[in-house]
């Protein structure tokens, strides 16, 4: 969770991406966020993320996401 952290934290600088649990309905993440998210997770972790899977509910947390790098690394 370290390293996904630290991506996130790179792409979006000055979010608190450890205790933040709404990222999208507080507004703190734009769908431009989540594009340039999506772009640095298939970079780094080496997984397809599908358009299908660019829905709010797998971006509202680190945790969240975190899973949806786990679902993509399974395919």
């Amino acid at each position: 969770m370290d390293k996904l952290i630290e991506t996130l934290s790179g792409v979006c600088p000055g979010i608190d991406f450890a205790s933040e649990t709404d990222l999208v309905d507080d507004g703190l993440i734009t769908s431009l966020d989540i594009v340039m998210i999506v772009t640095e997770l298939m970079a780094v972790y080496g997984v397809r993320i599908d358009v299908d899977d660019l829905t709010p509910e797998n971006f509202r947390s680190a945790e969240t996401i975190y899973e949806l790098v786990r679902r993509a690394g399974e395919r």
